[in-house]
């Protein structure tokens, strides 16, 4: 019995000893973004954790080791932009990157000065890490630096111009496609263009959207250090991102995918569910435009359109759409939420209609279900493309979208079947790895604090300017040199012909 309570006492104390401290904050206005976040938080606190985790969608019921800090507030302030991301799709490239800016500014400005943040801010806490969502954020990064612990960042995608700088990662844009470019570059043409878009977007960050971050970080904070004194400190990123749906590209050692981490264990339908798909005879199509749009705010034009497509076809199709729907075809149920996770996994689900958001083409390749993307803005064409380059997707940008093309592209998704043989292929690829994406993403966690922010695996490239790091420095040195060379050997050759023209003319 002695040694029995021995065990008892040493398991505690090396639980204890295991455990940490972490301030997760993923504070985004948007579902799924929380989603990320909550699974996250939740996993380290079911592991021994004690999380703290800042977010806009706070739990109904307490969770063993997490405490939550809410900034739902923030979520009216959002509504009103949210709606005019149906227009991001005819905007230029600078109107999308203008857009963007604006909205983080107000969502991060929002965020900051919420009372419970500032109370945070100003507290005595202890972290050993902060984990934070980045995308146009930078200021959020002020807690790492409060807390004097390491900052490990999570990028709702791949690396892009918004992050690689942050790491010295590389991105060559002969063959990294831009996140906003049209596929992966091959021809001259389409190299030109993306190093053009490269360019663009490393010129808007540095120059707009990071003054405008240091601007409401010292509004929002004051006493608040510059924002370049503090950004390149994180000590490792998280891409939710995967080989399996994304064409290879450079990492550093700090840089790590985890894409599909998000994605749960599969819980039981709800009846009424359930029961719809069970039916489904011919098959299921799953049709959500994800947490940030909404199809009842499709126009009038493309709502009918789809229904009238929808009516003739066999399938039955579960829509998430947010209002009553008088008229629909009685193959169709709507649902104002969707457990899109769940409904993915149904055997009879053969196919998923899409805005393509990243998470959403995530869930379906993890489950094997072929894509119609309907994208609207920003990375999801980019998703889409990729879909449609591996196999497993067709594409209809939103804008373009009507009865005729709706009706043949969806009809080729559901009855070719190597749709689906090559979204079970990519599905395949993402399942077959030596961990679970949760599994790396906790082991990196736990890394990070056993190493104290691991500093052996950020780049020596953070401590060159980016002349330097880009060899703009060696190549004026190069173009200087050879410059000069030319000029030495036309000198050279004007002085000898010179003086044969004098020695011609004595003779």
């Amino acid at each position: 019995m002695r040694l029995f309570f021995a065990f008892l006492i040493f398991g505690a104390v090396f639980a204890i000893g295991d455990s940490a401290k972490i301030l997760a904050v993923f504070s985004m206005a948007a579902y799924s973004h929380y989603s990320l976040g909550f699974r996250l938080a939740k996993e380290l606190a079911d592991r021994g954790h004690e999380v703290t985790f800042v977010n806009a969608y706070p739990q109904k019921k307490p969770i063993k080791n997490l405490k939550e800090i809410s900034v739902a507030e923030i979520l009216g302030d959002v509504d009103e932009m949210r709606k005019q991301l149906f227009n991001m799709g005819t905007m230029s490239y600078i109107g999308q990157l203008q857009f963007m800016n604006q909205m983080a500014k107000d969502y991060t400005t929002g965020v900051l000065s919420i009372k419970s943040i500032q109370d945070l801010l100003h507290s005595d806490e202890k972290f050993d890490v902060v984990i934070q969502e980045h995308f146009v954020n930078e200021a959020l990064m002020i807690f790492a630096h409060k807390f004097n612990c390491p900052l490990i960042l999570l990028a709702p995608g791949p690396t892009t111009v918004f992050n690689n700088h942050l790491f010295a990662n590389p991105s060559p844009s002969s063959y990294v496609p831009n996140l906003l470019a049209s596929g992966t570059p091959a021809t001259f043409w389409e190299r030109l263009v993306n190093a053009f878009f490269d360019i663009l977007g490393e010129l808007y960050v540095h120059n707009v959207m990071l003054p405008t971050q240091d601007a409401l970080l010292k509004e929002t904070v004051p006493g608040a250090p510059d924002l370049e004194n503090i950004i390149y400190n994180a000590s490792l990123m998280f891409l939710i991102s995967h080989i399996s749906f994304k064409d290879p590209a450079p990492l550093q050692p700090a840089i790590k995918e985890i894409g599909g981490y998000h994605v749960g264990p599969i819980k039981p339908l709800p009846a009424d569910i359930k029961e719809f798909l069970d039916g489904a005879k011919h098959g299921a199509i799953i049709f959500s435009m994800g947490s940030n749009l909404k199809s009842a705010d499709f126009p009038e034009d493309k709502k009918k359109a789809i229904i009238n497509v929808f009516s003739r076809m066999k399938q039955r199709i579960l829509w998430k759409f947010e209002v009553d729907l008088p008229g629909k075809p009685d193959n169709v149920k709507i649902l104002k939420w969707l457990p899109q996770q769940d409904a993915l996994a149904h055997p009879n689900v053969i196919a998923f209609i899409s805005h393509v958001g990243l998470l959403g083409t995530i869930e379906a390749v993890y489950h094997g279900v072929p894509v119609l993307g309907l994208p609207v803005y920003w990375d999801q064409v980019k998703n889409i493309e990729d879909a449609v380059q591996k196999g497993f997707g067709l594409k209809i940008p939103f804008t373009e979208l009507n009865e005729e093309n709706f009706g043949l592209a969806l009809n080729e998704l559901v009855n070719n079947p190597k749709y689906r043989e090559n979204a079970k292929l990519r599905s395949r690829i993402m399942h077959d790895q030596p961990m679970k994406q949760m599994d790396e993403a906790i082991y990196w966690i736990e890394y990070v604090i056993r190493y104290k922010g691991a500093p052996h695996l950020k780049s020596p490239g953070l401590h060159l300017k980016w002349y330097q790091r880009y060899l703009v420095d060696i190549i004026l040195a190069i173009i200087l040199v050879i410059s000069f060379l030319l000029i030495l050997v036309s000198c050279v050759c004007t002085r000898l012909l010179s003086a044969k023209k004098v020695k011609d003319k004595k003779e």
